[in-house]
């Protein structure tokens, strides 16, 4: 099922009750991408990528916003072997929980939104295709770890973003239906693996293009978690799980 536009903005209607909510990590709960891209730009440019010439922000978004390491690694090294292109991802990653530690910020609204769904008892995991140990460093510096009731990997499953395994696995953890249940994700990969787990995903445009994400099915897009479309869909939740107690 999925969310459809109606004349007030959003609805949540077609998946009432809502069960549970899922979020993507890197882009959704904060804007780590800027980290990201410097941390490959400069690994990059130091291992001469490219004859030595600084990827851009048109680079970073098309081979490797939102994808799986062993995916980039193989893209961006097509004639390394499998062992050196993994450990100048593992370099990369130790570089980016550096920064992370001193600059990671939560997306606007993001603590509001959680309080929401606490309030209401849904189920919530995060679901990512970043390392673990770079999902949970980015979870505790945003307060969440108690938040989470799951942390899904997309390396721990048979198959990473944008599969849908990674979303089948948190439903699966959380007890949860698709047909109840929806998604946060600001990547094309997530979102594609978000709707082929048969959910609807709110793409959040914090970094990649919104033609790229509504092309990949998003059901619709928010700039941050104060976006008014985003809480008129909620209120309407509210009201409908109100009515339905009533009956």
């Amino acid at each position: 099922m999925s969310l459809v536009p109606e004349s007030n903005g959003y609805s949540f209607s077609r998946i009432a009750p809502i069960q549970a909510v899922l979020f993507d990590i890197d882009g959704t709960l904060c804007d780590s991408d800027p980290l990201h891209y410097f941390a490959f730009r400069e690994m990059l440019q130091e291992v001469g990528f490219n004859g030595g010439v600084p990827i851009d922000e048109d680079f970073f978004v098309e081979y490797i916003s939102g994808k799986h390491n062993e995916d980039i690694g193989t893209a961006l090294f097509p004639d390394w072997d499998h062992e050196k292109a993994m450990k100048f991802m593992d370099d990369k990653e130790a570089m980016f929980r550096r920064l992370a530690s001193e600059q990671l910020m939560p997306v606007d609204g993001l603590h509001k939104l959680c309080k929401w769904i606490e309030d209401r008892g849904l189920k919530r995991a995060a679901v990512t295709n970043a390392p673990r140990a770079n999902a949970e460093l980015m979870i505790s510096i945003l307060g969440l770890t108690d938040f989470f009731e799951f942390l899904i990997v997309g390396s721990e499953c048979e198959r990473a973003k944008p599969h849908p395994d990674p979303y089948l696995k948190a439903l699966k953890e959380l007890k949860a239906s698709a047909d109840h249940s929806f998604i946060f994700e600001d990547s094309v990969s997530g979102i594609k693996a978000g709707v082929a787990a048969g959910m609807p995903v709110i793409g959040i445009t914090t970094r990649n293009p919104e033609h790229l994400l509504m092309e990949a099915n998003a059901t619709f897009l928010i700039k941050d978690f104060n976006d008014p479309k985003l809480w008129m869909a909620l209120e309407e939740q509210d009201s409908v799980a109100m009515g339905a107690s009533k009956i």
